[in-house]
């Protein structure tokens, strides 16, 4: 499972890159490899548990769902 905030984007606004860079749209940025593994669930890892932008943007999320269900 990948994380549903990674992107992968060869450019910005004002850049363009040889190859596609990790992005993560929680964070509004593009984030180091070691980061981007967590975000694709490698080596044991889990986005759901290790990612503490992952957790805050679901928490946001499911708080904004229980405010809608209002």
């Amino acid at each position: 499972m990948t994380c549903p905030y990674l992107e992968y984007r060869q450019e910005t606004a004002d850049q363009q890159f040889d190859t596609e860079r990790a992005y993560c749209t929680a964070a509004d940025k593009f984030v180091q490899p070691m980061r981007a593994d967590v975000c694709n669930d490698r080596y044991d890892l889990s986005h759901e548990a290790h990612c503490e932008i992952f957790r805050e943007a679901a928490s946001g999320a499911a708080a904004g769902d229980a405010e809608q269900d209002r």
